[in-house]
């Protein structure tokens, strides 16, 4: 692609990087967090290294650009014994419609052995780039969507017209948390996770803090989303309270209320759905914790399995099927005091015969087309004519 010979910077501050509760000052850039610093401190190394992965994030610029080049340090991840991870994903967004997607090579790399637990971090050389050509020539918004599962350090931005931050928008704030599944599993890009694909369906601004193998009732994400501006809310519980096998009963209850608690310390009117889990039949009736497969692991595949034992589900060990039973009476038990908090079944999203027809390939995770098909129904369910979300969109 011909670079033109004079462009113009643009500062990466917050007013265009939307989607980030917080830009981190580094010495190549600066790095977008979906959790502020006094949640990290408090964050395991899981939930470190996820929530700095830019599920939802992108930038927001009014040009009248043709073309727009981006450096970045993205943070490859390597897992031993598994086949390579493909290159993040970014996708140029014109006036609402996605244009053009891209890669970047080079950057960090992260290695990961999933069999001993070991990291090894390798620090890249140079910054990557990634660019867009081909723009229309007129007054345009635009947006670069950062990749969904990569970390990604921006480092400078430059375009062959002004560009500057776009105007409000007067559309409402949605905050969603969640699950690896919210975060975007195995998406095909990052506007093709289900939470932005449902933004984008029901006109809403997203806020995406789904954090793979961390939605686990941190009463520190709480205080998070009760100091967040939010016009609308939803809450993906469950799943990786069962594959961590993190709880039982007695602790799961009381610490959904708490969470709803302190949500609703900043929120008391904010309309708030509790979502339960989505099918997965490895741990509908067969309690955590999740274990990778041996055999799929020597074959080069990552497929998971339940280790739990069913025996102890009269004990309290938690399984799909009781967290939807019991999410489903929490709300319904708070709800006469509580008339914006509502409740989705995730099987509505995707269950019975969807597991058979859609199969989840490492029996844990949707495939792209299913994070399509989980992102079309929540729209329609919560941001749809008659959905619990819909009167406060706009």
């Amino acid at each position: 692609m011909d670079r033109p010979a004079d462009l113009i910077a643009t500062p990466l501050t917050a007013d265009v990087v939307r989607g980030a509760l917080e830009l981190e000052p580094t010495e190549r850039g600066v790095l977008p967090h979906r959790l502020p610093a006094r949640a990290r401190r408090y964050a395991d190394p899981q939930l470190t290294m996820v929530e700095a992965q830019p599920s939802g994030v992108r930038l927001a610029l009014r040009t009248r650009a043709t073309y727009l080049r981006l450096e970045t340090i993205p943070t490859k991840q390597v897992y031993v014994g598994a086949p390579p991870r493909p290159d993040g994903v970014y996708e140029l967004v014109v006036d609402g419609a996605r244009v053009a997607q891209a890669t970047a090579d080079g950057g960090d790399t992260l290695t990961l052995d999933l069999a001993t637990g070991a990291v090894e971090a390798t620090r890249g050389s140079a910054p990557a780039v990634v660019e867009f050509g081909g723009l229309p020539d007129r007054d345009k918004t635009v947006e670069v969507w950062l990749p969904w599962n990569e970390r990604t350090e921006l480092v400078a931005l430059w375009t062959d017209a002004p560009a500057g931050p776009v105007p409000g928008t007067g559309l409402r704030r949605w905050v969603h948390h969640g699950s690896s599944i919210s975060h975007g599993s195995n998406a095909a890009g990052p506007t093709s996770t289900w939470p932005a694909l449902a933004a984008a369906q029901g006109g809403v601004d997203l806020v995406n803090l789904g954090f793979g193998g961390s939605a686990l009732l941190d009463p520190f994400v709480a205080r998070v989303i009760r100091d967040t501006d939010a016009d609308l809310i939803s809450l993906k519980i469950g799943i990786n309270l069962v594959n961590t096998d993190l709880m039982r009963v007695r602790a799961f209850t009381p610490a959904v209320h708490g969470f709803l608690d302190t949500i609703r310390d900043g929120h008391p009117e904010t309309p708030l759905l509790v979502v339960s889990p989505i099918g997965c039949p490895i741990h509908e009736s067969t309690p955590g914790p999740s274990e990778f497969d041996p055999a799929a692991m020597a074959a080069g595949e990552i497929r998971l399995r339940a280790a739990g034992d069913a025996a102890e589900v009269p004990a309290g060990k938690l399984t799909l099927q009781v967290v939807r039973a019991e999410l489903a009476r929490i709300v319904q038990e708070r709800s006469p005091d509580d008339p914006h908090l509502g409740h989705l079944d995730g099987l509505d999203l995707y269950g019975g015969a969807d597991t058979e027809e859609h199969p989840l390939p490492d029996n844990l995770h949707p495939d792209a087309a299913t994070q399509r098909l989980i992102g079309e129904r929540f729209a329609a369910r919560a941001f749809g004519e008659g959905g619990l979300l819909h009167d406060r969109m706009r």
